[in-house]
């Protein structure tokens, strides 16, 4: 403890014990030359902190204060060491939330007024103000499901009524549970600030309860796509269900978290944001339902684009004796910024209005299986301008059929493209393994944005393509002698370069053509 200049020991079966020693002799002069650092960055946010030094009369008060003010500012990260497996280090790092994190009143929170077009709107947090409060976490357990709530505004009482401004359904609170790890305690009340959770309540992740009294929303998650899939099937067939139950479960708890069954091949495939986080969930399924199983190499969550302006003009026709299917399509398809856009310039009836929305779900159904390598597509225009219909045998089915022998004519001639997943990877390493670490992230088509050190470590921060990171974390730890550690998280699809997409196709990792 650099604060305070003691050494803890944590004693007891849990680690509930903690004592407080003189540092070891042996370990004085390296906790002193750390606390002087420490004292040198945090004096830089508080003039009493600078004045004590010079003086030598530093109070803990002075340092916390100088810490949390750093640390409210986001530019100072208080470290503590310790393991909670082992139950060593707990407290103290309970003990820094309380000094250095913010509280409540510290920080602003905004809501969407849902009567006002969504204005934004300050949340006050005070217990006598209206109940605002958001699902953040969901948990089920065997005897229902957990929905853990922060309550950003007023109280929340055992008994009342609240309501969720997703489904505009009211629900009575039942028990009001305080989480202490595994243990649950019922409490009456709980004010702004405070986590509790709630046991049986009909919500997802993200949803807004408030009592009623105003009608408020919290910004939704930000749920970015899966960019790895990986082939699941359990050894034994009657565990099946249980593979569905555990799949299904992980998918309610975890927006990033998907799965569905691949309609040509019969597999279940589950996706997520990346190896670990399959990994993880595997691992679950194995202790958690006892189930054995069976998976695939993963696979990169490839897209597909167009790359330039192709027209359609399309008649779907069909007579089969009695009323017909008869519809006209006629327009181009281009390249845009957004996942997928559709323009209705029709004039004069020439399609029917009632028939439109058929058009535009024709080509979204297009959508989930591009042509080019059966992935889904995104970045694309479609634009209708002329078409026609007949008074008898035109309905929905047949223009959905005419827009997607539209979509199918025009995509090849669209020239379409892969796009790969990119994914931003921050590496810490020390210092005299940075070149290794880049050399690796070059290797595998990385861009080097940035790199940070300070003589002892580095943090190197790389955009890669995911489909280059599988297996680095074992090379990771063969070039740093398992000293570096690294992070990755989706950035955006990038056209993949022409000589890896032949080089990928040849080795098997790029779907054979489909859907045509």
């Amino acid at each position: 403890d650099l604060v305070h200049m003691k050494a803890l020991y944590f004693d007891g079966p849990y680690g509930e014990m903690v004592r407080e020693e003189e540092i070891p002799e042996e370990l004085r002069v390296q906790a002193e030359r750390w606390r002087e650092k420490m004292l040198d960055h945090a004096s830089l946010y508080s003039d009493d902190l600078i004045e004590a030094v010079l003086e030598d009369r530093v109070e803990p008060s002075l340092i916390h204060s100088a810490i949390r003010e750093a640390t409210l500012k986001r530019e100072l990260i208080p470290v503590f060491l310790g393991s909670a497996y082992r139950n060593m280090g707990v407290q103290p790092l309970l003990d820094g939330v309380c000094h250095y994190l913010p509280s409540p009143r510290d920080r602003e929170n905004r809501a969407l007024d849902i009567e006002d077009s969504n204005r934004e709107l300050p949340l006050i947090p005070e217990p006598n103000a209206p109940l605002v409060s958001l699902v953040f976490k969901l948990e089920l357990r065997p005897f229902g499901q957990l929905s853990y709530l922060r309550i950003y505004q007023g109280r929340l009482r055992r008994g009342d009524e609240i309501t969720n401004m997703r489904t505009g359904k009211r629900i009575r609170v039942g028990r009001l549970l305080r989480m202490h790890a595994d243990e649950m305690e019922d409490i009456e009340e709980a004010i702004a600030g405070e986590i509790v959770a709630l046991f049986g309540i009909d919500c997802n992740s993200g949803d807004t309860f408030t009592d009623g009294r105003v009608r408020y929303s919290m910004f939704s998650f930000i749920t970015p796509p899966p960019v790895v899939s990986l082939s699941v099937k359990t050894k034994r067939q009657h565990d099946m269900e249980r593979l569905s139950k555990a799949i299904w479960r992980f998918k309610k708890e975890d927006p990033t978290f998907s799965f569905h069954v691949d309609k040509e091949t019969g597999q279940t495939l589950i996706s997520g944001m990346g190896e670990l986080h399959l990994d993880i969930y595997l691992e679950r399924m194995k202790r958690e339902y006892g189930l054995e199983l069976e998976t695939g190499p993963p696979q990169v969550a490839y897209r597909e684009t167009i790359t330039k302006r192709a027209k359609f003009n399309y008649l779907h026709r069909k007579q089969t004796g009695g009323a017909g299917q008869y519809g006209r399509v006629a327009g181009y398809m281009e390249p845009c910024d957004e996942e997928y856009e559709f323009i209705n310039r029709i004039r004069g009836g020439l399609i029917p209005s009632e028939f439109i929305p058929a058009v535009d779900k024709g080509f979204r159904m297009c959508l989930k299986k591009g042509l080019l390598d059966g992935y889904p597509v995104k970045g694309i225009r479609v634009v209708i301008d002329d078409g026609a219909y007949h008074s008898v045998d035109s309905s929905e089915i047949a223009f959905i059929q005419a827009a997607m022998g539209a979509f199918k004519q025009a995509y090849m001639k669209a020239s379409p493209i892969l796009l790969e997943p990119l994914m931003k990877v921050v590496v810490e390493c020390p210092s005299e393994f940075q070149g290794s670490v880049m050399a690796s992230l070059n290797q595998r088509r990385g861009i080097i944005l940035g790199c940070i050190e300070d003589g002892i470590r580095g943090t190197i921060e790389a955009e890669v393509p995911l489909s280059e990171m599988f297996g680095y974390a074992t090379q990771l730890r063969s070039i740093t002698q398992g000293k570096a550690e690294f992070s990755m998280e989706f950035l955006r699809y990038e056209k993949m370069p022409a000589k890896v997409y032949e080089r990928l196709k040849k080795e098997g990792k790029i779907n054979k053509k489909r859907g045509r």
